[in-house]
């Protein structure tokens, strides 16, 4: 089942951000829960019982960038159709190719050019694709990009994750070398990491590192306006419950302002969109610094 570009689907849901025309940059992360194209359509699986509601959710938000975790290859096209033509996409699967799971990267190309992306393995050979060697039983990824915002005339790098669910020490190493691609970076470029990190805000080890000892700072605590309650990101399909873990999070370089956050518990039809809860932010660029003056 898909979208055509541009569909509206009945009963669309109110937007928390929604789309912004001036200089904020809107940023959502999202698992949308790896499907199964033989599920019928009211398993809370199935992806087709599930695809109107991610439709209705992009449509109604219009992240300006969208970091996407365990996504399958015709899970990308349904995605893709959901959101408007000038959006384009970057990321391999995990396998290589369009085989495995895809920790995509989402952007709205009218507004962010693309200078460059890249892709790593979460493991001691970062360039082998499939590659796991830190205790995690699943291929795990990395994929960014530098793009150059055309407003503001800034330069960000959005960077997208999904850390294991089993293993502690590679969480730990992939926070490690996250922290070291962020440093591999321009002091002045703008940073936005996105993930589903499979561990608890401000109460694990790899948040310390990428965070507490690290170079980002957390959105959702750093934000002027919390527009909902600090729900559980990983509520199975429930009602959301206040107070649970957030294992969904958006990092940013302290540079950056960060306007509103929100965990967003909407759903469509009664359905929701995956077994995670979209995670969101509202960000401001730094100024850009004034022109040197010619003598």
């Amino acid at each position: 089942m898909s979208v055509r570009p541009g569909a509206r689907p009945a009963q669309q849901p109110s937007a928390l951000i929604g789309h912004y025309a001036g200089p904020e940059v809107h940023v959502m992360s999202l698992n949308l829960r790896r499907g199964s194209q033989d599920m019928p359509a009211d398993d809370v699986d199935s992806w087709s019982g599930r695809l109107p509601a991610v439709a209705a959710l992009l449509q109604a938000e219009a992240p300006m960038i969208l970091g996407v975790q365990e996504a399958q290859f015709y899970q990308m096209t349904d995605v893709t159709t959901s959101l408007p033509a000038r959006f384009r996409m970057i990321g391999t699967g995990r396998s290589g190719g369009s085989r495995g799971e895809y920790t995509a990267i989402f952007f709205d190309a009218e507004r962010l050019e693309l200078l460059e992306w890249d892709q790593f393995w979460l493991s001691d050979t970062p360039g082998t694709a499939d590659s796991a060697s830190w205790g995690n039983s699943v291929t795990r990824i990395v994929t960014w990009g530098r793009m150059f915002d055309r407003l503001t005339r800034q330069q960000l790098v959005a960077i997208n994750t999904h850390l294991d669910h089993e293993s502690e020490t590679s969480r730990i190493r992939s926070a490690q070398a996250i922290r070291a691609l962020a440093s591999s970076f321009d002091p002045a470029v703008s940073l936005i990491l996105t993930g589903d990190f499979n561990c608890a805000a401000a109460a694990s080890e790899p948040f310390d590192v990428l965070v507490t000892d690290g170079p980002f700072v957390d959105s959702w605590s750093q934000a002027e306006k919390q527009l909902t309650p600090a729900f559980g990101t990983f509520n199975r399909y429930e009602p959301p419950l206040p107070g649970a873990q957030r294992i969904d999070w958006i990092l940013v370089s302290p540079n950056l302002s960060v306007r509103a956050a929100a965990i967003n518990p909407s759903t469509f039809r009664g359905r929701y969109p995956s077994d995670h809860l979209p995670v969101q932010a509202l960000l401001t660029l730094p100024e850009r610094p004034a022109e040197p003056l010619t003598l």
